[in-house]
């Protein structure tokens, strides 16, 4: 059974990006805009192995949506969340884990190393 992942980055670039590498692996993928285009897959009729979001988007950031999906009262509070970010700063990384995120990821990212973390928490 093939995992399905969400990706929410507000760059289309960026999604075709990673859902062409998540798909080359055999994944299932999801996409949103924002972290407010998001929350419509988290209706209860979607199976979400894994949530990729950036830092930065309009409507909602990727911080409030993790605060959002670790505070729903389902399966999905307990689904993994990597950030794909271009933001490096530690008190970031701190606010990010405080707020439930499991991983982050530095952009420009490597298909593989991106493959590798999905590994690491999915699989």
């Amino acid at each position: 059974m093939s995992r399905t992942i969400l990706i929410v980055d507000d760059s289309e670039s960026i999604r075709e990006v990673v859902q062409f590498s998540l798909q080359n692996a055999g994944f299932n993928v999801l996409s949103a805009n924002d972290g407010t285009d998001a929350l419509r897959f988290f209706d209860g009729g979607n199976v979400i192995d894994l949530v990729i979001t950036d830092l930065y988007m309009p409507q909602m950031n990727g911080i409030e949506l993790i605060k959002r999906i670790r505070n729903f009262e389902n399966e999905y509070k307990r689904v993994p969340i990597l950030f794909l970010t271009t933001e490096s700063q530690k008190e970031k990384k701190m606010e990010a884990k405080d707020a439930g995120a499991t991983g982050w990821i530095i952009k420009p990212f490597i298909p593989a190393k991106l493959l590798e973390a999905i590994n690491k928490v999915i699989r």
